[in-house]
């Protein structure tokens, strides 16, 4: 069976890129875990490691710092599409961000470009409902100590991927 392909969509700017270098290290019902490099080289950071939370709606990514080090965690607030037949998850991003720093303080990103994006009619009120609720409850897990979870979990993965990956 040919691998899991998966996209980026994004809204503003709207573009759909093929991850094509992305290595999946755990796929089922409910996760989506991949390891992967930027896309173009950047300084702040250079890799990391992504977890789909397809039943949630949301992606958190681990980034790294080319020294290794890591430079936080990215909260994306996403829909997702799966093509069972063509094998691929095509991941939408709705633009609301959550960052979690490595002391735990954390930011609320891009409530902005929500509002624009609805405006502009790029999304309609049910998809913005929707991404304002996601956005809550991830916080809500932030500041009850509930992201742990997700944390745990990459770092299982990583510490792990040589048995996992597919």
């Amino acid at each position: 069976m040919e691998p899991l392909r998966i996209y980026r969509k994004r809204l503003i700017p709207n573009e759909c890129i093929l991850l094509k270098d992305d290595v999946v290290l755990l796929c089922n019902e409910e996760f989506i875990v991949t390891r992967w490099k930027t896309l173009k080289p950047r300084k702040d950071f250079s890799h990391g490691f992504s977890v789909y939370c397809l039943k949630e709606g949301i992606k958190v990514s681990k980034f790294y710092k080319p020294d290794e080090t890591l430079l936080y965690w990215y909260c994306d607030v996403v829909d997702y599409d799966i093509d069972v037949e063509e094998n691929t998850c095509t991941t939408t991003d709705i633009l609301v961000d959550v960052v979690v720093y490595p002391d735990g303080s954390s930011r609320i990103l891009d409530l902005d470009e929500l509002a624009d994006a609805h405006k502009r009619g790029l999304i309609d009120d049910a998809t913005m409902y929707s991404a304002l609720h996601r956005a809550d409850k991830l916080v809500s897990d932030i500041y009850a100590g509930k992201f742990k979870k997700y944390k745990d979990l990459v770092d299982y993965l990583e510490n792990n991927h040589d048995n996992q990956e597919s």
